[in-house]
């Protein structure tokens, strides 16, 4: 049996159980298919708070942290604010090195380009083991200065990349120089044991929302990249046509603290509601119990929210960006340009007054997790025979 070290940063954690979900899902069905054990890898910052990063929060997990269906290994190695960027790929790797060696896989995965990445392929330059890269989106998209330098080097030094989207694909190859033949698009899948269509009325009640109301969802990070000062406005122009609306934004981060400061500079505290990073289960009663899911993002990937949304069978509102055209068409929801409110505003409205057919969409929506370890498996395959 193949036996895979899947190296990453990203994981669901308490905080946060939508953080890293298409990464957990992927690891638990390779397990299904082969030997795999995943290196949690975690910058660890100073405790000064000066010395935090700054565009995201520093998360350190315990040795004890573990999620169903996958082998957890916690690695930390330290680092600093802006200083250490260079350096995170180097020392991270070496901080790997002996955990991964002790494994003895046949072949590394490394989901998030830089520097977990680059901490793979150290690892696998030193045990003579081939290393994939998973590209993401965040992680190769609007990259400058030196993190597109860091990126390009790491994804060059890979034997292969699997990438969520044709578009990503298009991207790196064009952008970072990737030879075509290094690279592998493997799009998403859906857990259809969770996402699937729903009772709306009964979600509706379970989560307390009122029975008529139009709702609107968003589920993903917060962060000021998804869109969200934009759906902030949106939701508060909506509300003089659909005066009973619901906004919910479902997930944590770092812009938190500014949306509460947006919703409230809005007077919308009653109408949008901020419910929290929450688990699949719940965030599939919300999925059924909207009438539109929106994603505004600036970039994207390949967003698994989207597929998610569909298998439910609720349309969707998402800017043309990254791989979401790959996803969306006028029989499932609605591509707007990014950063325009108007935009966002009248494709909501009209999303909201259009009869969909709930069981077509979802019927379109049917690639399982299995069906991506699967195919992420064959690439590892075809590197190790």
């Amino acid at each position: 049996m193949t036996r895979i070290a899947v190296i990453t940063p990203i994981l669901p954690v308490p905080e946060d159980m939508t953080r890293g979900r298409f990464i957990y899902e992927t690891t638990r069905a390779l397990a299904r298919q082969a030997d795999v054990r995943v290196f949690l890898t975690q910058a660890q910052y100073p405790q000064a708070s000066w010395l935090q990063p700054s565009r995201h929060k520093s998360v350190v997990m315990a040795d004890a942290y573990s999620l169903p269906g996958i082998d957890i290994e916690t690695v930390t190695y330290p680092a600093l604010p802006l200083i250490s960027r260079v350096t995170n790929g180097w020392v991270s790797g070496m901080s790997l090195l002996k955990r991964v060696a002790q494994y003895s896989p046949d072949i590394l995965i490394g989901y998030w380009t830089y520097p977990e990445g680059a901490g793979a392929e150290y690892v696998g330059r030193k045990l003579g083991k081939p290393v994939v890269i998973g590209a993401l989106g965040t992680d190769i998209n609007d990259r400058h200065g030196i993190n597109a330098w860091l990126t390009r080097r790491t994804l060059q030094a890979a034997d292969r990349i699997v990438l969520v989207s044709q578009a990503m694909t298009q991207h790196a190859i064009q952008t970072f120089g990737v030879s075509p033949e290094r690279c592998a698009t493997v799009v998403n899948g859906i857990n259809t044991a969770v996402f699937h269509p729903q009772d709306r009325n009964s979600c509706r009640e379970a989560l307390g929302l009122p029975p008529d109301a139009p709702v609107v969802i968003y589920v993903g990070r917060l962060i000021e990249a998804k869109g969200l000062g934009e759906l902030v406005a949106s939701a508060t122009k909506l509300r003089q046509k659909h005066p009973d609306l619901r906004t919910i934004l479902i997930g944590d981060g770092p812009y938190l603290e500014t949306l509460k400061g947006l919703i409230a500079a809005q007077g919308q505290q009653d109408r949008i509601i901020l419910a929290g990073g929450q688990l699949p289960q719940t965030v599939a009663q919300y999925i059924n119990a909207a009438d539109v899911l929106t994603l505004p993002s600036w970039s994207e990937g390949y967003p698994n929210v989207l597929v998610e949304a569909l298998a439910c069978g609720c349309p969707v509102v998402a800017t043309r960006v990254g791989g979401i055209p790959e996803i969306v068409t006028t029989d499932n929801g609605c591509l707007i340009p990014a950063r325009d409110t108007n935009a966002l505003t009248k494709a909501l409205d009209q999303t909201l007054e259009k009869a969909w057919d709930r069981p077509a969409i979802s019927r379109n929506m049917s690639r399982t997790w299995d069906d991506v370890a699967r195919e992420t498996l064959h690439v590892c395959r075809s590197l190790t025979r």
